[in-house]
């Protein structure tokens, strides 16, 4: 099973916890990186912890957790080797994966419903990098 991390700012608090219980739940191993509550907090120090955290090898692929997603995908691409998307719909998460190799997925808790958003994260672990041409461009993108 995959291991994944999770991380947000407040305004993503409740929506990070609520996929955590989703993903354990599913038998995924989980590794909750903050924050801790709907206090606020800046959103680059969770987005830099989780980065840092999958490049270190301790998980496979993170989710990052704003209020538009906006914030933490900007924050989160700004690492060498994290390739972060912002998906709104399944199809986005889907694409990423195929032709982006993207590892980890950027959420916004408030426009993206609980349901929705655990069919975009569903979508964003079962698909698979396609590789050839688009293996090409994402290795432009770390040059």
């Amino acid at each position: 099973m995959i291991k994944i991390a999770i991380a947000s700012d407040h305004a993503g608090f409740e929506l990070k916890s609520k996929l955590r219980d989703y993903l354990k739940d599913k038998g995924y191993s989980v590794t909750d990186l903050g924050t801790d509550s709907d206090k606020s907090v800046d959103y680059p120090e969770y987005a830099n912890k989780l980065c840092s955290y999958l490049l270190k090898g301790e998980c496979e692929k993170g989710v990052l957790i704003c209020g538009t997603g906006l914030g933490m995908s900007i924050a989160a691409n700004r690492h060498k080797g994290i390739r972060a998307a912002l998906c709104t719909i399944p199809e986005y998460a889907k694409l990423s994966r195929e032709h982006n190799n993207a590892n980890v997925l950027c959420l916004g808790a408030r426009f993206i419903p609980f349901e929705q958003a655990t069919v975009i994260l569903d979508t964003f672990l079962s698909t698979d990098f396609e590789g050839d041409r688009h293996q090409r461009r994402v290795d432009l993108l770390d040059k």
